[in-house]
């Protein structure tokens, strides 16, 4: 056991689908992995380190060992690539960009786009950052006693921060109906197809991609609109300096090449879709955890209260250290990506299990960070783990919100300064409540991690 804490009396713990005690038959499966892949999980999988057998999908050995997670990730990363069913879930929505592309291609575009995210451009955005979470404060302090959708409010402020770093001309249209275009999207290519489990060619049609193409032709409307209008401004000199223009004049620093306009598109969607969903989801499942225990949610507000300069309205980043606390907490009871899969290029051998080539090898956050063999106290709220040495001594590949090894997430920096800094502005505006009657807020996989039928919360001003 790995992680030890001196615990609250009661420590909150989000209720969640309960792991299976026995395998579900072939159709079973296939159902509850469409209606909620989380709800697949065997208690085995939060028990071993390394659960192996034979599947609808062939081959799968699921691994929860941080050493052997390293081995995969980083030590012999280069036998596995992401597997064909990743693929043809993510590929229609999100092109081939950095988070669907293999092989060279990949290489190109992660060196090609890591400067941008580099430490100095990312803490470069912390005013912008911060002045969409004081915007964000301002407006659920205005609606002092109402119910608020605090999952619709937490999108608003991630869009706020795209337009504020990413698209500083501004977003095409209405960000209201960009959001609900991104989280149509996701439910429509999310659910796990039964063809694509079976590998039938991706010409043959798909129910959750012929729902998508409405969004996705939205999507592709709003990309073009924006690079016309950024490829004007920069010929005439007048592109403002933010990820959007970086990525435009972005060169390899190896060939000195450029990025495609295809793989530009790619990317803006990736960033728009996949970064954006991520963080807003992430704030939402904070929120309802922080309305639940009542200690942490005063303790994060006063230090909210504590890091703001109240001559600029600005939070001090460096003051905030349990309101990150809080948010990787948060994503480690729901994480962002629940799971991630590998197919093998060529047998392999993982400890004592033998990998044959061209299986599945999955590491999944949700199973790992509430794994019984890594975790004390797995499924209860505790953002003290978080803090000092107890974050300190956490070990190395146990916690995994943001993948790990060369396919890290880029923009793993930029997503949690974003989420710490608007996190701290609305504790320290609203008290949050949860209502009694609210429906039970169940986590719905669906590529994120989402609560199934938002979040309805009583927001009371403060002061």
């Amino acid at each position: 056991m790995q992680d030890t804490l001196p615990l609250a009396a009661a420590p909150f713990r989000p209720k969640v689908p309960p792991p299976l005690t026995r395998p579900l038959g072939l159709f079973a499966f296939l159902k509850a992995a469409r209606e909620n892949p989380i709800g697949t999980w065997m208690k085995a999988h939060f028990e071993e380190f390394v659960v192996a057998g034979e599947t609808a999908m062939g081959r799968v050995t699921v691994v929860s060992d941080p050493a052997l997670v390293r081995y995969l990730f980083v030590e012999n990363a280069a036998n596995y690539r992401k597997d064909d069913l990743q693929k043809r879930v993510l590929a229609p929505g999100l092109g081939n960009g950095l988070l669907t592309a293999e092989g060279d291609e990949w290489r190109l575009q992660r060196r090609t786009l890591a400067p941008i995210f580099s430490a100095r451009q990312v803490a470069g955005f912390t005013r912008p950052m911060d002045a969409a979470g004081a915007r964000l404060a301002k407006r659920l302090a205005r609606r002092d006693g109402a119910r608020v959708d605090m999952a619709q409010e937490m999108t608003r402020a991630t869009l706020d921060v795209l337009e504020r770093t990413i698209f500083t001309q501004g977003l095409p249209g209405d960000p209201d109906a960009l959001g609900r275009a991104i989280t149509r999207l996701l439910e429509s290519v999310g659910p796990i197809d039964p063809l694509d489990v079976f590998g039938v060619p991706g010409f043959v049609p798909r129910i959750g991609r012929l729902r998508a193409r409405p969004a996705l032709r939205f999507f592709a409307e709003v990309v073009d609109t924006l690079l016309d209008g950024r490829k004007a401004a920069i010929a005439r000199g007048e592109a403002p300096h933010d990820l959007m223009t970086l990525l435009l004049n972005a060169q390899d620093p190896e060939t000195g090449r450029g990025l495609s306009d295809l793989e530009v598109k790619a990317n803006i969607v990736t960033f728009i879709a996949a970064g954006h969903e991520t963080t807003a989801n992430a704030l939402t499942w904070a929120l309802y955890c922080l309305s639940q225990d009542a200690p942490a949610q005063e303790r994060l507000a006063a230090e909210a209260e504590a890091a703001l300069d109240e001559a600029s309205g600005t939070m001090a980043l460096d003051q905030l250290p349990f309101a990150r606390a809080v948010m990787e907490e948060t994503m480690r009871l729901f994480p962002p990506v629940p799971f991630m899969s590998r197919q093998a290029l060529r047998d392999d051998r993982i400890g004592r299990i033998k990998i044959p080539r061209n299986s599945t090898v999955i590491v999944a956050p949700w199973v790992m960070h509430r794994h019984r063999r890594l975790w004390d106290e797995p499924d209860a709220f505790l953002p003290e783990r978080f803090l000092g040495e107890r974050r300190e001594a956490m070990a190395r590949y146990s916690y995994l919100p943001f993948g790990a090894g060369p396919r890290v997430c880029i923009g793993q920096s930029f997503s949690l300064q974003e989420a710490t800094l608007v996190l701290a502005h609305v504790a320290r505006a609203v008290h949050l409540i949860l209502p009694a009657d609210h429906p039970p807020v169940t986590p719905l996989h669906r590529v994120t991690l989402r609560p199934k039928d938002g979040l309805r919360m009583v927001v009371r001003r403060r002061g």
